[in-house]
């Protein structure tokens, strides 16, 4: 599980920034989800196969739970499939319990990390980003081929080649000074890579949930943003 569980059922690692973030995001069927334009996608979620909408909520509630509370893969699982088996649908097998756990959970945390890394106090006194991929023989080609690869935090390349790039991308990037980079050797990198990240994987989904422009997203998603921004309203 290369350690998914450990990082994300401590307390201390739950960033406010990830629910935040969890929390604009729109359950919507597969069918409204590929309307949207790609670089829009990150405000709306969907599971492949399902299609009723208490269905749909129900991966979102116990996905939310998971960053709010720390709840475990195991456990997502096991709620999820209590709940699909009393709706009449077999339950998730580990492989995609684990797919759809990582990859919502690892966008959120990265979404988290981001508006951490890009705070301005922390972008004057840490000026560069570096891609840090796993590096085993899980890692794709592409992910491998960024490893190390060092780009300013203000690059146009951190709009496609930020975390997560794939399915069960266990990428991430970490933040340097100047001296950091100085110290170790590094070269910054002005040209954009040659190399792409997995299809779908193409945008930063921190870059596009604050100003969303609405005017071609489907009807019910719009509906639903905007009752979703009105509950959270401060009152």
């Amino acid at each position: 599980m290369d350690g998914i569980d450990t990082i994300f059922s401590r307390e201390d690692m739950t960033f406010q920034e990830a629910v935040d973030y969890f929390k604009e995001r729109v359950p919507v069927t597969a069918e409204i989800f590929y309307q949207i334009a790609e670089e829009y996608r990150a405000l709306a979620f969907t599971v492949s196969g399902y299609t009723k909408a208490q269905i749909l909520k129900k991966f979102y509630d116990e996905l939310l739970s998971a960053l709010e509370e720390g709840s475990t893969l195991q456990e997502f699982q096991a709620n999820m499939n209590d709940f699909l088996e009393s709706e009449g649908y077999e339950g998730l097998n580990p492989e995609q319990a684990d797919l759809i756990f990582r990859t919502n959970i690892q966008t959120a945390y990265n979404v988290g990390h981001y508006q951490q890394m890009t705070d301005p106090a922390v972008m004057e006194l840490r000026p560069f980003w570096q891609y840090d991929a796993v590096n085993d023989s899980h890692t794709r080609p592409s992910h491998l081929e960024m490893d190390g690869r060092v780009f300013p935090a203000d690059s146009p390349v951190w709009n496609t080649w930020f975390p997560p790039n794939g399915f069960k991308c266990r990428c991430t990037v970490k933040t340097l000074s100047k001296r950091q980079v100085e110290q170790r050797g590094l070269t910054v990198e002005t040209s954009f890579p040659a190399v792409a990240p997995d299809p779908h994987f193409g945008t930063n989904p921190a870059k596009v949930r604050f100003e969303p422009d609405l005017k071609d997203y489907p009807e019910p998603l719009v509906k639903a943003y905007q009752a979703r921004q009105k509950e959270g309203a401060p009152k």
